[in-house]
């Protein structure tokens, strides 16, 4: 499970640090980007073993990544981080192929990573 590779896409600074940190010294590989054209642009470059995506970011959103990299045409699994938690941004966002969704302010670090450690089984359990 550790080496693996994620890819964090957040506008937020403080949040992306944290994100970075926390996953790194859990032994992950870490990348991070502050917009959706980061986003794509690294995705490009490297495909990640996981994607964690904020949906509202500057430039070009989250679900313009998502719609760039359709659930189909895509290895990883995206994992969704928002601050809100409506019904309609995570019907769109389970629409447009996301794995999980995390609400920010209704979740720990702790979860986050717990969550991304079961879509990364879930993804090795997949490939075999």
């Amino acid at each position: 499970m550790n080496n693996a590779h994620i890819l964090i896409a957040e506008d937020d600074p403080v949040l992306r640090e944290v994100y970075a940190k926390k996953f790194t010294l859990s032994g992950f590989e870490i990348d991070t980007v502050k917009n959706g054209e980061e986003a794509i642009a690294a995705l490009s470059a490297k495909s990640p073993d996981i994607l964690i995506l904020d949906l509202n970011m500057p430039v070009l959103d989250g679900f313009a990544v998502m719609e760039k990299y359709p659930k189909d045409k895509r290895t990883f699994p995206i994992l969704v981080l928002t601050n809100f938690g409506n019904e309609e941004n995570r019907t769109r966002a389970t629409k447009l192929g996301a794995d999980d969704y995390f609400v920010k302010n209704e979740m720990t670090i702790k979860s986050l990573l717990e969550m991304v450690e079961d879509l990364l089984k879930a993804k090795d359990m997949w490939k075999k």
